[in-house]
């Protein structure tokens, strides 16, 4: 039995560190963001303008279309969004061009990665394949990756639904594959779902000038954040820890004001956008993220701790860098596990408040080819848990019991 870290290596299970604060970053307009601590970021970023408007909490704008009485000035700056996909001056044009409520949440996000932009679409797949079709209208078209990814991001590179040619390679080969057409090198870590982890900055190296999309799903800007290594693309499904409630839907990419014009012009073009009302949620989910991920992640250590001296357990997976999630590999029938917890839900996804468990290769990695699967550690007995915030000896117990006399 032994706890997998980043190196491969046998090791105790991690220290959860976070910033204590957030990266000198512009705001919306511009101006220059006062640096605070990241707690205090997550609680304010993207309302700071709430006290002169006499609101306390953020408006939910729900409009579709907004007013306006010359069409000569609207056209103008319909022509310099296509032109050059910054944000209108202005009141609002129309939905699928911007929104005031997702614009803050946008500007939070960027605030917590240390990003001077991110931009918003209706799911973490919408948000990477605005990525991929921003950089092919750029014209670089070849993607090197390495695994494992999410199943459907993997899935997404390996088709070429979007006309993609992905080189699938360990960390080691980055360098090598990149050719004059590479126009991303992807990553993921912690990874989904086995948590290895990568060295960012040494990827980023290897990446030279190609562009480094890096998915934080996982680990949040509270534990780490990899503009700050070097990556270029912040890729989040919003859905998970940002929402942390399990009741909203949503994506988003944190990068440069250069790149978000470009992904903001490919939003508006395909109509990926993100509703308002998610806009509002994932704010508001932002404002507890470090508290959630602090909480959740304690649980999952000592959790992780347990599993890994349990003799029903062959292999536990949790990573040097802490966070809420857990990988494990029961001796006996991953599937009967499934099939004997009570409180903690057995459901795909991640990231709420409750703690949730799946069988990847039946679930999350099911439409990665089985071979791929395996050689990137998505073996047949790998079970994924994300933990929530009830109590350790709650879930412990039903763990217990679920894994019975294997």
């Amino acid at each position: 039995m032994d706890i997998r870290q980043n190196t491969g290596s046998t090791g105790s299970t991690a220290t959860i560190r976070s910033p204590e604060t957030a990266p000198g970053t512009r705001g919306p307009h511009g101006d220059a963001a006062p640096r605070h601590a990241f707690a205090t970021e997550a609680v304010h970023a993207g309302r700071e303008d709430l006290p002169a408007m006499g609101l306390h909490a953020v408006p939910l704008d729900l409009s579709t279309t907004y007013p306006s009485y010359d069409s000569r000035q609207e056209a103008a700056r319909i022509d310099a969004f296509a032109a050059t996909g910054a944000r209108p001056d202005g009141p609002p044009v129309y939905a699928r061009l911007d929104n005031p409520t997702v614009a803050r949440f946008e500007t939070a996000l960027a605030r917590l990665e240390g990003t001077e932009s991110a931009v918003a679409f209706a799911s973490g797949m919408a948000a990477l394949s605005a990525c991929l079709l921003a950089r092919g209208a750029q014209g670089p078209r070849h993607v090197v990756a390495v695994r494992p990814l999410y199943g459907c991001s993997d899935h997404l590179l390996d088709t070429g639904l979007l006309g993609t040619e992905v080189t699938w390679v360990d960390p080691a080969g980055i360098a090598d594959a990149i050719r004059p057409d590479t126009g991303l090198v992807m990553v993921e870590t912690p990874a989904n779902p086995t948590l290895a982890e990568l060295d960012l900055r040494a990827v980023a190296h290897s990446c030279g000038t190609v562009p480094l999309l890096a998915d934080n799903t996982f680990a949040t800007p509270v534990l780490q954040r990899p503009a700050e290594r070097g990556a270029s693309l912040v890729l989040h499904s919003a859905t998970k820890y940002l929402g942390g409630h399990g009741d909203v839907m949503g994506g988003v990419v944190a990068c440069d004001e250069e790149f978000a014009r470009v992904l903001r012009r490919v939003r508006f073009a395909t109509g990926g956008v993100l509703h308002p009302l998610a806009g509002y949620l994932l704010l508001r989910g932002l404002a507890t993220l470090p508290v959630r991920m602090r909480a959740a992640s304690a649980t999952a250590a000592e959790l992780a701790r347990r599993l890994v001296e349990d003799p029903r357990v062959a292999r536990v997976h949790y990573p040097r860098i802490g966070g809420a999630m857990v990988a494990f590999e029961p001796h006996g029938d991953p599937h009967a596990v499934i099939g004997g917890v009570r409180l903690i839900t057995p459901a795909v996804s991640l990231g709420s408040v409750d703690t949730l468990i799946q069988h990847p290769a039946s679930i999350s990695h099911r439409i990665v080819a089985e071979g791929d699967r395996r050689s990137s550690g998505v073996g047949d007995r790998l079970l994924r848990m994300s933990v929530g915030l009830e109590d350790v000896t709650d879930l412990w117990r039903d763990l217990d019991r679920a894994l019975g006399s294997f």
